[in-house]
């Protein structure tokens, strides 16, 4: 085209000469490219001749000029290939190739820790000379003892024996029947081989403790695996097992049991001798039905049922008193017991399944729970009940069937997370739903400010600050007559709001508005009058609690905190009821009381807000939990910290209050509180004493006016968790450096400027570490170094690097960037 001729390619070739394209000096023939002009081309042949007619014009190869085309790269110089013997990665093992594998360099740093790593070796066989490690070698025999002393770390004297094995992520297919030898194992790890089957003289490793054959082939284990006298933890997850052998019964001493990701249809009777397993991990079977016995697992904390074929279960699982973890998502359940029992519960995982409702008993015994997870099931309605899950942080009710939300749920104080895509609510606006939890709650807050506003009173909502619902004071009056004539809710007599001249109320409780009309009675009577009311209060309740328990022993100490409780008041005046006695003449006398100001009397009417109420009394001692939430408190009286000691009451929470510092009575506390709660508040120092709490665990600051802690902070070593987002700090206190238990550090949402690698490096056990939305403006690479941690957050900070997209692929990538740009 373009004025050129078409030219047929074999007519072209043999148009040229081939000794001019052979043998020519530009050219060459053994395509030299050193020889190759700077203005020649490659023809459409790979000859390197000159093509160019407008450079080359007759040239021998001149008939090429006409084929247009642009400048092909110039080749490079071709270099032999180098003849490499044929190596298929891919064979059949010898036994000689494992049994190189068990080197002396291992064998001696075997035979010195009792430690033996042969994990991803690709063995098809183990070692044979791995069966005698615990014997004296031939070289060691010849020795004499002089040869021995002068070298020491050989001598058969400092030689441990073998106590942990790892052969995992090999190619076994069978062990050997002289695995009896190794009979110092204490930890035995099979893991991730092709094992079709165990042998029998496995069952001689009596001192075995941990046992991991986690994906295998296996179907059975030998009938006398189940005798091993000390086994702890049994890992068969991820086999082939139809079945569990009833003589899994006999592992006594068992306390972890992973059968996860097998074909298990139905679990033994049984099981429930297992009293000491703390850890049950069935997920992934086809299991239908739990046998009664498990109940029986005293001492289970985690039981995980998911991917199963269940259907409902046990209505007695509130035996399980210690279970703290449930999980029983993606199966056929159609309804939830009452839980009754279960307060250690804090997690519960109940989606994927065909549930329509949450039982109101389940609310009321579920104390600590702290997860709920109802997504994707078939629940129309939520109770108001659901307020009593007074410490939930999660709540997850996505793809229901819910129009309506309970205004009750803006009373959790501790609710961060509530998800409800996928409902049909049309009580609240689209937008407002989109714009996450906080919002949703103050909207349900405000609607329920506005119904005690319109209605004279939430009388209808169980968690309502003023009073009790109708349907939860009836069920409150039956438990209350189940109780034991020595409980609080059952000794303390409430008057009855339906005969007083101020208010009448269907509630069993004293309702605000009686209180407030009573108050304002009171205040339009002389002070004399208002006097007498108060000494009759004081002296009617002494006398009636008098009757109830006059055999009690020391009942005069038990009345006084009793009375504490009922009558103490958040401010300097409260009432001394240890000053109501009985004069000889069965009378009352109040002592002190004559010569006190109208103002100071005032101050002692029962009906003002109190503290603590009486019915939190009979909740401390169940629960072991003080927790005042929505209060408004600005401190707490020491008596109350006093009462709370002696209960043995072990958690603390005084969120969402306007406290400004750490109640001085909490010292009380400080040899029994484990979880303390103080977030959402406005405090703005840690007073000292806060060293004093030697079995704290868990601490949460978040949401105060702090910008430091004292120096004494670091004395906590049980602290394993601390929450101090959303403060003022703008470096991460020096004292935090000390805390050699801490594994759980959020910190998120303050002002940090700057990270100290040096102190987080003190932190040997720190696995989660939480900076986001702070001010730091670099991120030092050692950070990188800091194995230990497994979850860190650092979005929301002004540094350029590491970018953000390398932030959003998880911790791992960040750890790798760090460590790839330490200075060498």
């Amino acid at each position: 085209m373009d004025g050129h001729m078409m030219i047929n390619n074999e007519n072209f070739l043999d148009s040229i000469p081939f000794d001019e394209c052979v043998n020519s000096i530009d050219c060459g023939g053994d395509y030299n490219l050193d020889s190759v002009p700077a203005s020649g081309c490659y023809n459409q042949y790979h000859c390197p001749c000159e093509m160019n007619a407008r450079q080359n014009l007759g040239t021998s190869c001149a008939g090429a000029s006409r084929i247009p085309r642009a400048a092909a790269r110039p080749r490079q110089s071709l270099s032999p290939r180098i003849n490499y013997a044929f190596q298929p990665v891919f064979h059949e093992r010898t036994s000689k190739e494992d049994d190189t594998l068990l080197t002396d360099t291992l064998w001696k740093l075997a035979r010195k820790t009792g430690t033996l790593n042969l994990t991803n070796k690709g063995m098809a066989r183990v070692p044979e000379r791995l069966f005698d490690i615990n014997e004296a070698d031939a070289d060691t025999k010849k020795r004499t003892l002089e040869q021995l002393s002068i070298n020491e770390e050989d001598a058969w004297w400092n030689q441990v024996p073998l106590n942990n094995l790892d052969l995992s992520s090999n190619a076994l297919t069978h062990i050997s029947p002289k695995i009896e030898n190794l009979s110092t194992l204490t930890v035995l790890q099979l893991h991730d081989n092709a094992l079709v089957e165990l042998p029998p003289q496995i069952s001689k490793l009596e001192k075995l403790v941990r046992l991991n054959l986690s994906h295998n082939k296996l179907k059975e284990l030998p009938p006398d695996l189940y005798s091993l006298p000390e086994l702890r933890h049994l890992n068969i997850s991820h086999n082939e097992f139809e079945e569990l052998n009833p003589d899994i019964s006999n592992l006594h001493m068992l306390e972890f049991l992973d059968a996860g990701n097998n074909n298990i249809n139905s679990l033994p009777g049984g099981i429930g001798f297992l009293v000491r397993l703390t850890a049950l991990l069935l997920a992934n079977n086809h299991i239908k039905e739990l046998p009664p016995d498990i109940v029986y697992m005293r001492s289970l904390q985690k039981l995980d049922l998911m991917k199963n074929d269940l259907v409902a279960l046990p209505e007695d699982m509130g035996l399980l008193r210690k279970l703290q973890f449930l999980y029983v998502q993606h199966n056929d359940i159609k309804e939830l017991p009452s839980f009754d029992g279960n307060e250690m519960l804090s997690e519960l995982h109940a989606s994927n399944n065909y549930i329509d409702h949450v039982p109101k008993e389940l609310c009321e015994n579920l104390p600590h729970l702290k997860i709920l997870d109802l997504r994707d099931n078939k629940i129309t309605q939520l109770p108001d009940e659901v307020c009593l899950l007074r410490n939930l942080n999660r709540l997850d009710i996505t793809n229901n069937s819910i129009s309506v939300l309970p205004v009750t749920l803006s009373t959790l104080a501790h609710l961060i997370s509530l998800q409800v895509d996928g409902n049909p609510i049309k009580t609240i606006r689209r937008d407002i739903l989109q714009c996450g939890t906080a919002r949703i709650l103050k909207t349900l807050h405000d609607r329920a400010q506005a119904k005690e506003r319109t209605d004279g009173g939430a009388d209808d909502l169980p968690c309502s600050s003023s009073a009790a619902g109708s349907q939860l004071s009836m069920q409150k009056q039956q438990q209350q007559q189940q109780l034991p004539a020595n409980m609080t809710d059952n000794s303390y007599q409430q008057p009855n709001c339906a005969q007083s001249p101020f208010m009448r109320c269907h509630c069993r409780c004293q309702c605000q508005h009686f209180m407030q009309h009573q108050q304002q009675h009171l205040l339009q009577q002389q002070p004399e009058q208002r006097y007498a009311f108060y000494y009759q209060q004081f002296a009617e309740k002494y006398e009636q609690e008098q009757q109830q328990q006059p055999h009690q022993p020391h009942h005069h100490q038990q009345q006084q905190q009793l009375d504490q409780l009922q009558f103490g008041q958040a401010n300097q005046y409260a009432p001394q009821p240890q000053m109501i006695y009985r004069n000889s003449h069965g009378g009352h006398y109040m002592p002190g009381y004559s010569g006190m100001p109208v103002s100071q009397l005032d101050a002692f009417n029962p009906y003002n807000r109190c503290v603590v109420q009486p019915r939190w009394v009979y909740k401390l001692r169940h629960s072991r939990t003080l927790a005042v939430n929505l209060e408004g408190l600005t401190d707490v009286p020491a008596h109350v910290f006093e009462l709370a000691s002696e209960e043995k009451v072990h958690v603390v929470d005084f969120a969402r209050n306007h406290l400004s510092t750490l109640p001085k009575g909490l010292q009380h506390m400080s040899d029994l509180v484990t979880e303390l709660v103080l977030s959402h508040n406005v405090i703005n120092n840690v007073p000292p004493f806060i060293s004093q709490f030697t079995r704290i665990t868990f601490l949460n600051l978040s949401n105060n006016l702090i910008k430091d802690l004292p120096q004494e902070f670091g004395l906590l070593n049980t602290l394993r968790e601390l929450n101090i987002a959303n403060n003022r700090f703008e470096a991460l206190p020096n004292a935090l450096y000390e805390l050699q238990g801490l594994e759980i550090l959020i910190a998120s949402d303050n002002q940090i400027k700057a990270l100290n690698v040096a102190g987080l490096q003190n932190l040997p056990r720190l696995s989660t570490l939480d900076l986001r939305n702070n001010n730091i403006e670099h991120v030092p690479p050692t950070l990188g170094n800091l194995t230990n941690i497994t979850h860190l957050e650092l979005v929301g900070n002004p540094f350029r690097q590491p970018r953000h997209q390398i932030l959003m692929k998880g911790t791992d990538s960040i750890m790798s960037y760090l460590r790839d740009r330490i200075p060498t």
